[in-house]
């Protein structure tokens, strides 16, 4: 029988239970799950294709896929994508827990993802029988575990860090992958929302500048959720690798992993529509800018944050007992020893509360929040 770890999340109970008995109820920080309303734009759609009788397909519908090549072209400096090489996925974490198995990955091999990271990479090596190696380099890795490279995971905008890989260090990455003749699946689904130096566009695998226009090999991961508060849709892709698509498509069709018809085209008006994820990203900035001050005031550091949903930071002490501070003031956050070793003695901050919370939050940091 296979055993995972035990969901990590789960060991937050005491101090969610001893932020909800603050007088001011809790500010519950430690997840990413967006909280303001789905826009009309993309309800309207869902409603539109309701009536779905029959089975959708794997590879999604043409017009679907054409969205995502003109979003591509649009928003991430990706002319060109072919509509062939693009598929949509039930939202992207299940992309990256079933990815390496689906691409053959297995025993003996070697899955490498960010020193910090996302759990799920590790637990997508683990589901292959593979071995996950902490890395943020190729170059990084001894001989033994560099030939073994089959999948190497890049996230950029970084979860929990907020930290960019800019386009030298993307291509040089995607440089020594091939060398090795691995595969890149960077995941990038927290793109649209760089702050300060990213604020006009944050560099992905799949950009010219990055590849040289060639795709082989590299997959490029997305998901809607955050850009367009559809976590509860599932709305997400997978691009590129023209090499590798054909085959994950039909593995794909195999396992039945087939995203709902009227959410497919939920999606195709999403990412035709730039002013909703303009107007959240706004909201996202209004959050981080009360956030930021009244965390420093608290006496933590704020390390990258240079994009996405989330405050790295540091008190220069045990993660837990930075929760545990937080925590008698009401106010949740992520232990950053869930995102790996390298994550001990940080926090994750998510700017996913409503601007109550956010507001009750900023007061709690700088007078003292007492229960």
């Amino acid at each position: 029988m296979l055993t995972l770890p035990d969901y990590p999340w789960d060991s937050l109970a005491p101090y969610l239970e001893t932020a909800r008995h603050h007088a001011g109820g809790i500010v519950n920080l430690s997840i990413g799950t967006p909280v303001d309303p789905t826009p009309a734009v993309v309800q309207d759609a869902l409603r539109g294709a309701a009536d779905a009788p029959g089975y959708p397909t794997t590879h999604g519908t043409e017009a679907l896929r054409e969205a995502i090549v003109a979003w591509y072209a649009r928003r991430r400096g990706t002319p060109g994508l072919n509509p062939d090489h693009v598929m949509p996925t039930i939202g992207s974490k299940e992309l990256v827990a079933w990815l390496p198995l689906l691409l053959g990955v297995g025993p003996g091999d070697v899955v490498v993802r960010p020193e910090v990271a996302y759990p799920t990479y590790d637990i997508g090596a683990r589901l292959a029988g593979a071995e996950a190696v902490a890395a943020d380099r190729l170059s990084e890795l001894p001989a033994g575990v560099r030939e073994r490279v089959k999948l190497v995971w890049v996230n950029s905008p970084g979860n929990p860090t907020g930290i960019v890989r800019g386009i030298d260090e993307l291509a040089e990455l995607v440089r020594d992958a091939r060398s090795l003749g691995a595969v890149v699946a960077s995941d990038e689904c927290y793109a649209e929302l760089g702050w300060e130096a990213w604020e006009d566009g944050v560099p992905g695998v799949l950009d010219p500048r990055v590849c040289g226009g060639d795709h082989t090999s590299l997959l490029s991961v997305y998901s809607l959720s955050k850009q367009s508060n559809v976590a509860g849709y599932r709305a997400a892709f997978v691009a590129g690798a023209p090499n590798q698509m054909p085959n994950l498509i039909n593995n794909r069709k195999h396992a039945g992993m087939i995203v709902p018809r009227p959410v497919q085209e939920a999606m195709r008006v999403a990412l035709g529509d730039d002013a909703h994820v303009a107007a959240q990203k706004d909201l996202y900035r209004g959050r981080r800018e009360r956030l930021m001050p009244a965390l420093a005031a608290f006496g933590l550091d704020i390390r990258h944050s240079e994009a996405g949903l989330y405050l790295w930071a540091t008190a220069g002490e045990d993660t837990w007992t930075t929760v545990g501070r937080l925590a008698d003031r009401g106010i949740v956050v992520g232990p950053g020893s869930f995102y790996g070793a390298a994550g001990e003695g940080f926090v994750r901050v998510a700017l996913t509360a409503a601007d109550e919370r956010i507001d009750a939050a900023v007061e709690r940091l700088g007078s003292g929040g007492g229960a």
